[in-house]
């Protein structure tokens, strides 16, 4: 199975991702983790991802499709895998899809782990991170709208998208999204 899972910052995505890939056997992919792994190891993609990270810009997405192409061609990527992370765009979505097309593979489904802001907000207030202060969540919280509402239209429209209600016990989730994916 292969599966992408989105949701706004506090949504539980990384939760979500670890519960599935334990109950399904799947490899979690996080890209923040094969960028930081990239560019501690000085390879080649991450050379030239640090040059962007340094700055505070955002990795081009050419760069991410690389990234994201070598990942999912290492052995380990065969029973099935989740991306967290990726894709941020539609045209990252819409760019995967050819990766997957180009190697055989399909994208089961993008998950959407759809809670309301104010809870989103609340959550990511409770981390309580470093840089999750009231301005910066807000702004995060914009730019999930602006660039998630397009993917979650471009694989609605393919039929590949699946809605859970967040808003619930972690436990009730999981058990909610294991139940959806078993019966797909």
């Amino acid at each position: 199975m292969r599966l992408i899972i989105l949701g706004g910052s506090g949504a539980g995505k990384s939760t979500q991702a670890k519960k599935v890939c334990a109950a399904l056997n799947l490899q979690l992919v996080s890209v923040g983790e094969i960028l930081r792994s990239a560019i501690a190891n000085r390879t080649a993609l991450g050379k030239q991802a640090e040059a962007y990270v340094i700055q505070g810009k955002l990795i081009p997405d050419e760069l991410m499709i690389q990234f994201m192409g070598d990942r999912l061609s290492q052995p380990d990527m065969a029973a099935g895998w989740i991306l967290e992370g990726y894709p941020r765009t539609a045209f990252q979505a819409e760019e995967l899809d050819f990766l997957l097309d180009g190697s055989n593979q399909t994208l089961d489904w993008a998950i959407y782990l759809q809670v309301a802001d104010e809870l989103l907000l609340e959550r990511s207030q409770k981390r309580g991170l470093p840089d999750d202060t009231p301005e910066i969540l807000e702004q995060r919280l914009k730019a999930f709208h602006e660039s998630t509402v397009p993917i979650l239209e471009y694989y609605s429209h393919r039929q590949k998208l699946l809605t859970i209600d967040t808003a619930k016990p972690i436990s009730e989730i999981t058990e909610t999204l294991i139940q959806c994916l078993s019966n797909s």
